[in-house]
């Protein structure tokens, strides 16, 4: 089965960051800017990089856009080349575009034309920060949804040697345990007598405001 082809439309450190690894995966990726210097500083790293003007629906077009997989618009300050690029590959048939947007409101506008994925990275990031710093035992922090969240946290010292069942997560935080990882292994079905040692990790699903009283209860001092 062939792999799937990717194109980055946007070379700052986002999208740059996003080609560099999807060809360090082994995927044909097609790097794309309007500056000639972000153009050559990853010609070396992907399959293909050229400079164009992504608001320009035929010079798109020429590029043979369509034929790839996934389109990543990872355009920068410029908002409405942004939604502009966004609103070309909708028309030019592309399967799928994925879209960095700077705030809500962009994010709202691009849903409204046809992203089909709108991703935060400085928001997500900041998130992510904010509760390392809160608790330095959360190692990833993901958002399902405006409410409801998956964490993964190392074992807090003060629960070493406790089990599952004396922590009992579910009645005292109305949240889930859905894994423990240990040793690089996930097990689904954590025994819930079984003692948990200092490089255990749990993961665990709930609802924000759950999730931030856990993690705020076993933040280390």
């Amino acid at each position: 089965m062939d792999k799937k082809q990717f194109a980055i439309i946007g070379l700052g450190r986002f999208g740059s960051s996003v080609a560099k690894f999807l060809s360090e995966m082994g995927y044909e990726v097609l790097a794309i800017d309007e500056n000639e210097e972000l153009v050559q500083d990853v010609a070396h790293i992907v399959t293909h990089a050229v400079s164009a003007d992504s608001t320009d629906e035929e010079a798109v077009r020429a590029l043979g856009i369509r034929n790839f997989d996934v389109v990543v618009v990872a355009i920068g300050q410029d908002i409405q080349a942004s939604i502009l690029t966004t609103l070309i590959l909708k028309d030019l048939g592309v399967k799928q575009i994925i879209v960095k947007a700077q705030n809500e409101l962009h994010g709202k506008v691009l849903s409204k034309i046809g992203a089909d994925k709108v991703i935060f990275p400085e928001r997500d990031m900041g998130l992510r920060v904010a509760h390392h710093l809160v608790s330095p035992n959360i190692l990833e922090h993901i958002e399902l949804s405006n409410d409801y969240s998956i964490v993964e946290m190392k074992v807090p010292s003060q629960i070493v040697g406790r089990n599952l069942k004396q922590l009992d997560i579910r009645v005292k935080y109305n949240c889930n345990v859905l894994a423990v990882k240990r040793d690089g292994e996930m097990n689904i079905t954590p025994h819930p007598d079984e003692s948990l040692n200092s490089e255990d990790v749990l993961v665990i699903v709930g609802r924000n405001d759950q999730l931030n009283r856990l993690e705020q209860a076993y933040a280390e001092p």
